[in-house]
C-alpha cells in the first residue's frame, strides 16, 4: 500500500505497452512557454478536439467586442425560425446615430432575410444586422433581450449585449466567453457558410448592383481552412476577429481582441498558425 501511495504521489505509473501507446504524444506545458508575442491585448486559442488551451492572454478580461456581436445576432435570428425569403426593408431605424457610420444599404433598400444575414456575417453590414432585429417578433428590444438570454444559456457569464450590431461599446465579453459563442455558432450551417463566403452581389435601391467582400482578409486569401469567421471594429474595441480554423489537422477556436492596428489581428492569426505548425509534436494529440 505504501509503495502504491508513493507511486501515485510521484505521478509514476507502470503502464502496459498498449496503455503507453494510447497516450497522446505531446508536451503542452513546455510548448506553451514558447508562445510568441502577439499584438492583440486579449487572446485565446483552444484545441476543441482535446480541450487544451494552447494560448491565452487576458482571456478573462471583459472588453468591448464590436461586430463579433453579430454571431449572437445570427444565432438568435436563426433560432426564431423566421422565413428566410421574407423581404425586409431598410428604414430610418437602421441609421447609425451612435457612431455615424455609413452604409451602402440606403433607406428603402429591400432584400430577403437570407441576404441580410449574409451581409451581416460576411461583410459586417450594420444596417443588415439591425433590420434583422427589427423584424423579429417584439422588435429590437425583444431581440436584444433574447441575445442576453442565449448568452446566459451558453454559460457566457461575463457577456452583455445592448444592440444587435456591436456599434454600442457596452456590448462586452471575454475571450473565454467568446470561445463558447464561437463553438455554439459553429453548430449552425448557415453561419458557417455565410461567415466564410468570400464575396456576394446584391441589388440595392433602384436596382443598383452592390458588391460585398468578406471582412476577414484570411478568408479572402483562401490559404486557411476556416470554418467560421467574424471580424469586429470600433475604436473602443480595437481590431477583433474570432475564427474556427483547422491547423495541423486539428480544430481550433481562435479569439483575438483589441489589436491596435488594421493588420494586427491578421498578423497575430498568422503568427499563431506558423507557431503551431512549426512544432506539431508538442501540441497535437495522438
Amino acid at each position: 500500500m505504501l509503495k502504491l501511495i508513493s507511486a501515485l504521489a510521484a505521478g509514476v505509473f507502470a503502464l502496459s505497452p498498449l496503455a503507453q501507446a494510447a497516450q497522446p504524444v505531446y508536451h503542452l506545458a513546455a510548448f506553451q512557454q514558447s508562445a510568441p508575442h502577439l499584438s492583440s491585448n486579449s487572446v485565446l486559442v483552444v484545441n476543441t478536439s482535446t480541450g487544451d488551451t494552447l494560448y491565452q492572454k487576458n482571456a478573462n478580461a471583459r472588453v468591448p467586442i464590436a461586430s463579433i456581436t453579430k454571431l449572437m445576432t445570427a444565432m438568435v435570428m436563426l433560432d426564431a425560425g423566421l422565413p428566410m425569403d421574407e423581404v425586409l426593408t431598410i428604414s430610418d431605424a437602421e441609421i447609425d446615430r451612435l457612431k455615424n457610420t455609413s452604409s451602402r444599404l440606403a433607406v428603402g433598400t429591400s432584400l430577403t432575410r437570407r441576404e441580410m444575414l449574409l451581409l451581416a456575417l460576411m461583410s459586417s453590414e450594420n444596417r443588415a444586422s439591425h433590420v434583422l432585429s427589427r423584424y423579429y417578433p417584439g422588435g429590437t428590444q425583444a431581440f436584444v433581450a433574447r441575445m442576453n438570454a442565449k448568452a446566459r444559456a451558453l454559460g457566457m457569464r461575463d457577456t452583455v449585449f445592448y444592440d444587435p450590431t456591436g456599434l454600442d461599446m457596452r456590448n462586452s465579453s471575454t475571450a473565454q466567453d467568446l470561445s463558447r459563442m464561437v463553438r455554439a455558432a459553429y453548430g449552425y450551417p448557415l453561419i458557417r457558410q455565410y461567415s466564410t463566403s468570400t464575396e456576394h452581389d446584391v441589388y440595392g435601391r433602384g436596382g443598383r448592383a452592390l458588391h460585398y467582400r468578406n471582412s476577414n482578409a484570411l478568408v479572402r486569401e483562401g490559404e486557411w481552412n476556416i470554418g467560421l469567421s467574424k471580424t469586429g471594429y470600433i475604436q473602443e474595441a480595437g481590431r477583433c476577429v474570432v475564427m474556427q480554423a483547422t491547423v495541423g489537422g486539428q480544430p481550433l477556436v481562435i479569439v483575438l481582441l483589441d489589436a491596435n492596428a488594421p493588420s494586427a489581428r491578421t498578423n497575430d492569426a498568422r503568427t499563431i498558425k506558423t507557431w503551431l505548425e512549426a512544432q506539431p509534436g508538442h501540441w497535437l494529440a495522438g
